[in-house]
């Protein structure tokens, strides 16, 4: 957790960029060609980088008469095994997610509260618009941007942004309770 919050608000700057371009670059490579074809460009990339250093590793040591050894020995001793227990323990915590999840849309879909049910329409409507504009990959493309740009922006105007944020929510929460007010049958929710 730490070692995400050091990436996210750029601390290691060289880490942080590596993890950053890699990423943003196989993003917008998927937006290019296909995921077949990005793994596999990626796979090739990697097994050139590694083939043409152990014969170049090779070269050295015959050139020099040493007895150095495979020079990725130290990679290929260790263990890279998941254990049960780690699966089991994420498995366990996606299982009640997913749980979580399903609990919630029956509760909406099946119109349980009608307020809760009319802003999931609400927002099913908007989507609608937003998937019209962009692809799933656009939208993970700048969620991966705003990933990393959010937490520093936030961090240096903390004070201007709560505010306006403040401003905007009591808003929304005003129009809400006028809504609620006119729907027959609507109670407005206790906080």
């Amino acid at each position: 957790v730490i070692f995400l919050v050091d990436l996210l608000y750029w601390r290691d700057l060289q880490r942080t960029g590596v993890v950053f371009g890699a990423s943003l670059f196989l993003l917008l490579s998927l937006s290019v060609c296909s995921i077949i074809s990005v793994i596999s460009y990626v796979a090739l990339a990697l097994l050139s980088v590694t083939i043409s250093f152990r014969i170049y590793k090779g070269i050295l040591q015959a050139v020099q008469k040493s007895e150095d050894g495979h020079p990725f020995k130290m990679y290929l001793d260790k263990d890279i095994g998941i254990s049960s227990e780690l699966v089991h323990k994420y498995s366990d915590t996606t299982l009640a997610h997913i749980n979580c999840v399903i609990k919630e849309l029956r509760r909406l879909f099946l119109v349980e509260d009608l307020v809760d049910s009319l802003k999931f329409a609400v927002l099913m409507w908007i989507l609608t618009y937003v998937g019209a504009l962009f692809n799933g990959l656009t939208l993970l493309i700048l969620g991966l941007i705003g990933t990393f740009s959010w937490p520093v922006i936030y961090e240096k105007h903390q004070a201007q942004i709560d505010h306006y944020y403040g401003l905007v929510n009591k808003q929304i929460k005003d129009v809400l309770g006028k809504i609620q007010a006119k729907i027959p049958g609507a109670k407005p929710k206790t906080e």
